[in-house]
């Protein structure tokens, strides 16, 4: 009984060893999204960082400020949820695809 329970455990050790291993892997990819056909960029990391915003000059007009920070916010968020289906996916490949309440 406490052999079977020491093999849990060191499987529990190794799981986790492996989780830290792949968000330190994911952390270091760069996610880019585009809204307006390219018009906004942002690029975000692993960890749902902003990296950066690249914004064309023709989509900066001082009388549709609204536009932009419309655009910036979209570019934003589709980058973050890139970021999370990335990390997702790869602790899914870790976990066989069973869902893991708190895994990350």
């Amino acid at each position: 009984m406490a052999k079977g329970l020491g093999n849990m455990m060191k499987q529990a050790q190794q799981m986790q060893q492996k989780m830290a291993r792949i968000q330190e892997e994911v952390a270091k990819q760069e996610i880019e999204a585009s809204a307006g056909g390219g018009m906004v960029t942002v690029v975000v990391n692993g960890k749902q960082e902003v990296l950066s915003i690249k914004i064309d000059p023709n989509v900066v007009d001082p009388q549709d400020v609204d536009m932009l920070q419309d655009l910036i916010l979209v570019a934003t968020n589709e980058a973050v949820r890139k970021s999370q289906d990335i990390m997702q996916q790869e602790m899914s490949k870790l976990t066989g695809g069973m869902n893991i309440p708190g895994l990350f």
